[in-house]
């Protein structure tokens, strides 16, 4: 109410938003543009904030959502006038990095892992398993790429070729984002987009991050000490209402440390 007073100067805001962990499909454990939705809209218009404020810590994750989750971002600070800065945790890499570009400043601490922007793919395959066990596998199809990289049949030249141009595509558009957001800043070097990682320091050094700053203090100079901060983040489901749903969130725990464990996290 005091923000609405005339003459009434009241304390700048900050609306702070965590997003925390993988970068999944809409419906699962990990991060969507469907559930970030209702957090993001209540953190750029609830009583105009001074800014917003991003805490990151995502190994990545889908490069769909990551791009709509950014877009998002990007269309909420426009519409309302509000700065975003991005401050960087354990590891805002890949997906999480791409998250990261929304912002107009970032932020990393010392030892944050940065970057990978690049794009993977991966899979198992059991054709051999199946051999050994006596067991055939049927497969009847109307196309002939319907089948396209199938993890109980040998893998093929060609499908190999369908996902590679394909991965490459993603690559491209994941290069695209981060050069239309970091612009001048990025350094000219051949390694930025290769999928390498760096170290908070560096990442500095090559245009990645703005700076060496935590969430808080970066804050308090910008907007004195006198900002107030609001916090806004998801909530994760405390009783599962069937099993199936418990055994999926099972799974994407462990897909998820599995994209932790990538950067030694």
């Amino acid at each position: 109410m005091r923000r609405w007073i005339p003459f009434l100067k009241s304390n700048p805001t900050v609306a702070i938003v965590r997003l925390q962990g993988a970068i999944g499909s809409p419906g699962g454990r990990g991060m969507s543009d469907a559930s970030l939705r209702p957090l993001l809209e209540r953190a750029f218009r609830r009583g105009k904030p001074d800014a917003v404020a991003l805490e990151i810590n995502s190994p990545g994750g889908s490069p769909v959502q990551s791009s709509l989750i950014a877009a998002r971002i990007r269309r909420l600070s426009a519409e309302t006038e509000v700065p975003v800065y991005a401050f960087a945790e354990d590891v805002a890499a890949s997906g999480g990095y791409w998250l990261a570009s929304a912002a107009d400043e970032i932020y990393a601490d010392a030892s944050s892992i940065l970057g990978s922007i690049g794009v993977i793919s991966a899979g198992f395959g059991a054709h051999v398993f199946l051999q050994r066990q006596g067991i055939e596998r049927r497969v009847h199809t109307a196309g002939k790429s319907k089948s396209l990289l199938d993890p109980f049949r040998p893998e093929k030249e060609e499908d190999v070729a369908r996902l590679t141009r394909a991965l490459e595509q993603l690559h491209e558009n994941f290069i695209a984002q981060i050069r239309e957001r970091r612009g001048d800043k990025l350094a000219k070097t051949p390694d930025l987009f290769t999928g390498d990682i760096w170290i908070g320091r560096e990442a500095c050094d090559l245009g990645l991050a703005d700076g060496i700053g935590h969430l808080v203090p970066v804050m308090k100079e910008k907007f004195g000490d006198k900002v107030r901060f609001r916090r806004y983040e998801q909530r994760r489901r405390l009783m599962p209402r069937l099993g199936v749903t418990l055994a999926q969130d099972a799974l994407d725990t462990i897909e998820e440390r599995a994209a932790y464990a990538r950067f030694g996290l």
